[in-house]
């Protein structure tokens, strides 16, 4: 950009500072704080920041001695800055930026997917809470990342490249980051506030064939009174029906409550709840509902709450779209 030519005695050098050993943190921190209701910066993460925070202070320190030395003022950079940071220091570091983003990006995935798995023992319909839009950032970032790498290393080992050929990469994460931070800000995770998946989930010991009550299993009046809600209440035709609300309908604790539909029925809690929309809208079909209703419509009454969501669960459970299973219908 001309920068170096028009100011031949700038130090910027000094404060260039790669963010990358304070970005792989911070994008694990923001997820982790959207995923997780009571989030709270707990000092031991300062400790993540020790790479970004010790380099700042070596720029520093080089740059104090620096500026120490005679004839500072009339060059762009001084003896550290050539003879340790560009000779030493900047090749090493080049070498450990990308293992510790590497390590931080598979960390923020594995909460994501983990998050993703807990709102299904949770929720009955998670459309809206699957902040996808985290997904899409974390993909994209991710191909970012190493498209840069790539460059850096074609950069050092095959041919030059100049500042017009790599502010491509500075676009593009300037639009990823616009992206996630337009999309956080308009997300409602209102619902995610109060979300907490601390519990876990109990069993009740009950003897086996041997007599041994050393092997935990939940009891047949549990799986009775569960099933109960869905077959005589239908309970499922609330399409905010969660893990909580059920529990309190079955005068169970929610780690009781998720025991008894694991184990007693072999399912998490959201496909549980959806098997028996699923079926509400079969029925439904039955009954040629679908000559004063739309399929949507349907879904609805059924207790889905988003199109996407019960199209995705109904192709899950039947392996047919509604609609490819409605024309299978013969009457």
């Amino acid at each position: 950009m001309g920068w170096y030519n028009e100011f031949r005695t700038t130090k910027i050098n000094y404060f260039l500072i790669n963010i990358a050993y304070a970005l792989g943190p911070l994008i694990y921190l923001y997820v982790k704080s959207i995923t997780q209701s009571d989030f709270k910066f707990k000092k031991v993460y300062w400790w993540y920041f020790s790479p970004a925070i010790a380099f700042v202070f070596y720029r520093l320190s080089i740059f104090t001695y620096d500026a120490l030395q005679p004839g500072f003022s009339d060059t762009q950079n001084g003896v550290l800055k050539i003879e340790l940071d560009e000779t030493y220091v900047q090749t090493i570091s080049g070498f450990i930026e990308t293992p510790f983003m590497l390590l931080f990006l598979a960390f923020t995935f594995q909460l994501f997917y983990n998050y993703r798995k807990k709102i299904k023992q949770y929720f009955s319909n998670t459309y809206k809470l699957e902040l996808n839009w985290i997904l899409s950032f974390l993909i994209i970032f991710s191909i970012l990342f190493l498209y840069g790498t790539i460059q850096d290393i074609v950069g050092s080992f095959f041919t030059d490249l100049n500042y017009e050929e790599r502010w491509w990469l500075n676009l593009l994460m300037a639009l990823a980051t616009l992206y996630v931070g337009v999309k956080g800000y308009f997300t409602d995770t209102t619902k995610l506030n109060t979300l907490d998946f601390s519990f876990s989930p109990k069993s009740i010991a009950i003897p086996d064939e041997h007599g041994d009550q050393t092997k935990e299993s939940i009891s047949r009046s549990d799986i009775d009174k569960v099933k109960a809600l869905m077959d005589n209440d239908k309970a499922y035709l609330n399409p905010e029906l969660n893990l909580s609300d059920l529990a309190k309908m079955a005068q169970m604790s929610r780690a009781q409550l998720s025991e008894t539909i694991n184990s007693g029925f072999n399912k998490n809690f959201n496909d549980f709840v959806n098997e028996y929309r699923v079926e509400a809208f079969k029925n439904m079909l039955k009954e040629k509902k679908h000559q004063q209703l739309s399929l949507l419509g349907i879904a609805q009454e059924c207790g889905f709450n988003s199109k996407a969501t019960f199209n995705r669960v109904f192709k899950k459970i039947t392996h047919h779209s509604p609609t490819e299973y409605l024309n299978s219908l013969s009457y």
